[in-house]
């Protein structure tokens, strides 16, 4: 939202400060500046300029020679190519040695074999605009010399406010002002202009005024209308005041009336929409929803199809305005326009924003209904355009203006607990603090009971304001975030522990974290053939449904990855799976695992390894996965789940009842979009359980006191018996005197018979309450040997 500083301090009381001053005072309030145009720097060797004399160029045809009178006390002849200069006419100029705002310095010049000493400047050299087919013509009486900044008010500098979607009221100048400061009673005097008395007619549905029929059929898509009857304007161009101000901030004007509605746009945030009154059929004004296959071409010359859905207004035949969006080309005013009826009107945001996308129009007035405009604002905005329109383009007001008023709107009120504000800030604040700190921004405490302040809110903020803890939000942005204290106040830790899955996640993410991998977040949105469940308003028709797998995404990443010469990538990601089938007609929603790997064994380091990562490593990965995810998890070969890998160099996961709860394996070459010197990418996909088992209380263990006893075991085990067996029932047999059991080392050759090997075994046994003797610790040892000799028929060696 670009900001006038001269016309935010029309209405703000005092001074804004330095324009660093304000910038950061609306950082701080949640809106920060993102650009700054200063008109004071650039435009500061510019002067008024009159042409005495505008003769042609005897040698180019659509050059002028002309000599101006710059204020210096002596005449100035200046070459122009601008067809409407003329003589008598005052001009911006800018002489010899001054620099335009884009830097280009001007010199003199010698064009057609005749020197210019300076220039007359268009709107555009100026950053005014982009009209270039013309210098800017001044109206009215200006002394030539006079700065160009101040003759027409531009000694001004122009904020890029960033503005946040549920902040409407800030698409206005006084809404920024309430931001920076105190507000000024009533609206700044304009030049030329007076208030416009008028009566309101109010009816709910239907009602007539000077012979024009207002209709409102659509009380749910509009909460009042007002129109207003102005009979024998003139159409021309703007005052210099009303033309320049909308200038600096982007606007192009077009006529005293429609100027008019867009200052106020500018203003107060409300738009307003002016019919040429001849033009109405009936003549009657009607809202209502669009007729299906309904056509109407807009302002901007474009034919649009309408539907059902659609708000529109009406007269008695056809649709003469996208309601809160654009209206229709055939009835706007024009300079042949005498009889105007304007319209001001609050529409409901869903409507105008369903309406906007689906035509694909972009517009003012539907950027600020879509956000919600003041739901009371609607007749101050009215006089207000009526106060311009009068003064700059005559005509005369019918003193009764139409008031249809389905839905009226009333100031919400909340209850706001004093105790509750200090729980959420951590720092108390006394009720007659709340009220100097939400008053400026339009609140009113209207009540106290105790603890408990009633807290009114203003129409302006009725979409954002809804709750207490939005109240609060408020009192800590105007109290200040940098003014709280920076110690952490006492608080209770919260008793209700996180859900199982949570915990099996962090516990997965530090695994993942410890074998180098980083975790990605990735859009659900996918293109159709990805997934099922459609969206019925999706960003991209490219990408109109929700994944079925989570793989095919982590792929694009991979691939940008590689794009871009970063071989070794290893990601991760959690996220949702959706297919069709949920209750209530929903889709089934199942959490998910996904890993995408592609390069070296291990993450890149002067001692790791550099060979690549293969289909064993994979295997190692998802053996040491599983079992976290899904107790008694085992792993074989196979291809499941629907994820895009080789079937032939894949593996599946099942759980303990048997069922497929993952897959993983080398990702087929037609899924992913690898650089020649790319070698095999790898993926995984693992469901995670819905209702997981709890994480075990963490305990502390106390250190041992005692000293613990080793012994080593070589044992001929036959090459069937999985090491793992041997380990776990030796730690079975040895009691609980048997601390740790595992292999460190493997022979096979010579000295050992054929289909055996020989493991090397370490155990460590330990009391809590003693030294254990060496008998106690060789009769642990000889249950051991009996318990491995008879389940797996295993020796030991030189026993």
């Amino acid at each position: 939202m670009n900001i006038s500083i001269r016309w935010l301090s029309d209405f703000v009381e005092g001074d804004l400060g330095s324009l660093e001053e304000l910038t950061e005072r609306l950082a701080l309030s949640g809106f920060p500046v993102e650009g700054i145009q200063d008109f004071r720097q650039g435009l500061s060797d510019i002067v008024v300029g009159r042409v005495l004399e505008a003769q042609p160029h005897p040698d180019a045809d659509r050059l002028k020679l002309c000599r101006v009178d710059a204020g210096t006390g002596e005449e100035l002849q200046v070459i122009c190519g601008a067809p409407n200069a003329r003589s008598g006419g005052i001009y911006p100029f800018i002489p010899v040695g001054g620099v335009l705002p884009d830097g280009m310095k001007i010199r003199k010049a010698k064009i057609r074999g005749t020197h210019s000493f300076g220039m007359l400047c268009s709107a555009r050299e100026m950053g005014l605009g982009q009209e270039h087919d013309g210098i800017l013509e001044l109206s009215g009486e200006y002394a030539p010399g006079t700065p160009f900044l101040e003759a027409v008010g531009l000694d001004d500098a122009i904020l890029d406010v960033e503005v946040t979607a549920n902040r409407g009221d800030l698409l206005s100048h006084i809404g920024v002002a309430r931001e920076v400061g105190s507000v000024r009673e009533g609206l700044p005097s304009l030049p030329g202009t007076t208030p416009v008395p008028f009566e309101l007619r109010s009816a709910p549905d239907r009602l007539e005024v000077d012979g024009v029929t207002f209709v409102h059929e659509a009380p749910e898509d509009s909460r009042r209308f007002l129109g207003a009857i102005v009979r024998g304007v003139k159409v021309g161009p703007s005052p210099d005041w009303l033309r320049l101000r909308l200038r600096a901030i982007g606007a192009r004007p077009i006529n005293n009336v429609v100027d008019a509605t867009n200052y106020v746009l500018f203003e107060l945030g409300q738009p307003t929409h002016a019919y040429d009154l001849a033009k109405l059929h009936g003549p009657e004004i009607r809202v209502r929803r669009a007729r299906a296959g309904e056509e109407v071409t807009t302002l901007d010359g474009e034919a649009r199809t309408l539907t059902s859905e659609m708000l529109v207004i009406a007269d008695a035949d056809r649709t003469v305005d996208i309601a809160g969006i654009m209206g229709e080309l055939e009835t706007s005013v024009t300079e042949e326009t005498v009889d105007l009826l304007l319209e001001c009107a609050h529409f409901e945001p869903g409507g105008v924003r369903m309406t906007k996308k689906a035509l694909g129009i972009q517009s003012d007035a539907g950027y600020r209904f879509e956000r919600f405009v003041d739901a009371g604002g609607q007749e101050r905005a009215l006089a207000r355009v009526l106060e311009i329109i009068l003064a700059t383009a005559g005509g005369e007001l019918h003193p009764v203006v139409g008031d249809l008023h389905p839905r009226p709107w009333s100031d919400p009120e909340i209850a706001l607990r004093l105790s509750r504000v200090e729980h959420l800030l951590g720092v108390p604040f006394e009720a007659e603090r709340i009220g100097e700190l939400l008053t400026p921004l339009g609140f009113e405490v209207v009540g106290a009971d105790g603890d408990v302040l009633t807290v009114r809110v203003p129409g302006w903020r009725g979409a954002d304001v809804t709750r207490e803890v939005d109240l609060i939000e408020e009192i800590a942005r105007r109290h200040g975030y940098d003014a709280f204290p920076a110690t952490l106040g006492t608080f209770r830790p919260g008793t209700v522990p996180d859900h199982p899955l949570f915990h099996l996640e962090d516990e997965t993410r530090r695994w993942m974290a410890g074998v180098g991998a980083w975790e990605a977040q990735t859009p659900a949105f996918v293109p159709a053939e990805q997934g099922e469940v459609e969206l019925n308003n999706p960003l991209s028709t490219k990408e109109p449904v929700l994944r079925r797998e989570i793989l095919p995404s982590l792929l694009r990443r991979v691939e940008y990855n590689l794009a871009r010469g970063n071989r070794d990538v290893r990601l991760y990601e959690f996220a949702t799976s959706f297919r069709k089938g949920g209750p209530d007609g929903l889709p089934l929603e199942e959490p998910r695992l996904a890993v995408a790997i592609h390069g070296a064994r291990d993450p890149g380091h002067w001692s790791a390894s550099t060979e690549g990562f293969d289909i064993w490593d994979l295997k190692g990965w998802l053996e040491a996965l599983a079992p976290r995810l899904w107790p008694g998890a085992t792993v074989e070969p196979g291809s499941d789940l629907g994820i895009p890998v080789n079937p032939h160099l894949a593996l599946v996961v099942k759980n303990a009842h048997g069922e497929v709860v993952g897959c993983g394996g080398v990702v087929a070459d037609a899924s992913v979009d690898l650089p020649p010197w790319a070698g095999s990418v790898f993926g995984i996909e693992l469901r995670l359980p819905a209702d997981p088992a709890p994480a075990p209380a963490i305990r502390a263990t106390p250190l041992p006191t005692h000293p613990a006893s080793e012994r080593d075991l070589a044992l001929l085990v036959a090459d069937e018996v999985p090491a793992a067996s041997i380990v776990s029932a030796a730690r079975d047999a040895g009691g609980r005197l048997l601390e740790e059991a595992g292999v460190f080392d493997l022979y096979a050759g010579e000295g050992v018979p054929e289909g055996h090997r020989s493991l090397a075994l370490r155990f460590r046994f330990q009391a809590e309450d003693r030294t254990l003797t060496d008998e106690e610790v060789e009769k642990a040892l000889d249950r051991i040997v009996v318990r491995l000799r008879e389940e797996f028929g295993v020796e030991v060696r030189g026993g």
